[in-house]
């Protein structure tokens, strides 16, 4: 059976609807957390694939996560030879960061369900399945595109939604994992300053994830199922 490891920066932010199509795929699925031990010593090169979930930490806070340095380290190594990673919100922020891009922080806050704009590369892609899907956003950094990487989608205040490097590596700045995770409330608590910060509120979020929830994890299963179909 074919092995994969989940990199998960905190608890609440694990693969949530992505597990289905992956494990389906026929992958046995391990995970580390980046706050174990272990963490330091795991091999990036090992598993079959590699995905990177998201956090609310910025990849430049190494200061205050020592961690941060050595997974962009041997993310930059896996990358280089073309084997199969995932990246979700700051995992796609890592991948876009060990490829020579700079991750700062964007002019804008996208925080909500909305759908993503795709490119026309992007409509040939798996995220097809994602076309006119509002899928849930939740960041306030962003990076230049890096070097020989395809643009798959954008929205009007992240240009770099999603891209490609060949079909080995997706980095996707959005959530479309979840939807039917009830670890979003963990999402929410607490954080009222920062999604009034972009406009929004729990309460809105809740209606949005109650409405858009199940129709955005069915088309990101679709499009993670898609994906891997073409490693």
């Amino acid at each position: 059976m074919k092995q994969g490891l989940i990199i998960r920066h905190v608890p609440f932010e694990g693969i949530a609807g992505f597990r289905e199509p992956v494990e389906t795929a026929g992958y046995a699925l391990d995970r580390i957390d980046v706050t174990d031990p272990d963490f330091a010593r795991i091999d990036f090169n090992t598993p079959d694939l590699l995905i990177l979930m998201g956090g609310p930490m910025a990849v430049y806070e190494r200061a205050a996560h020592p961690w941060i340095d050595s997974e962009v380290d041997r993310l930059a190594s896996r990358v280089s030879l073309g084997l199969p990673t995932l990246g979700v919100c700051l995992g796609a922020q890592m991948i876009a960061q060990a490829m020579g891009a700079t991750v700062h922080e964007g002019s804008v806050r996208e925080v909500g369900f909305a759908p993503v704009e795709l490119s026309v590369a992007g409509a040939g892609s798996p995220l097809r399945h994602i076309d006119g899907v509002p899928v849930l956003h939740w960041h306030g950094d962003t990076f230049p595109l890096p070097a020989g990487v395809e643009l798959l989608g954008s929205t009007p205040g992240c240009a770099q939604q999603a891209f490609r490097r060949g079909p080995e590596v997706l980095a996707l700045q959005f959530h479309a994992e979840m939807g039917e995770d009830p670890r979003f409330e963990a999402w929410l608590d607490g954080a009222d300053d920062y999604v009034a910060g972009a406009g929004t509120s729990p309460a809105r979020l809740r209606d949005e994830h109650a409405r858009h929830g199940p129709a955005t994890v069915a088309a990101g299963r679709a499009m993670i199922a898609e994906w891997l179909r073409g490693l």
